[in-house]
C-alpha cells in the first residue's frame, strides 16, 4: 500500500447563479492546472445584494491534491 501526501491551497469561485455552480467552477478550474485533485472543503461561503436580492456567490474552498513521488 502506498502511502499519499497531500497539498492544500485555498481558492475563491464565485457566481451569478447559485453557490454550487461556484463550487463547480473553481474545482474545474483548480483541475485544469493542478493535476491529482482529490477533494474538496467548503471553508466560506458569503454573496452580494443588489436591491434586496442576491446578485452573486463567492465560496471559499480547501481543495486538496496528492503530490508526486
Amino acid at each position: 500500500m502506498s502511502d499519499n501526501i497531500y497539498k492544500i491551497i485555498e481558492i475563491v469561485g464565485s457566481s451569478e447563479t447559485s453557490i454550487e455552480d461556484a463550487i463547480e467552477k473553481a474545482v474545474a478550474r483548480a483541475s485544469s492546472t493542478i493535476d491529482d485533485v482529490r477533494w474538496f472543503e467548503v471553508k466560506e461561503t458569503r454573496g452580494h445584494v443588489e436591491n434586496g436580492r442576491v446578485a452573486h456567490y463567492q465560496v471559499t474552498l480547501r481543495i486538496g491534491f496528492t503530490l508526486r513521488s
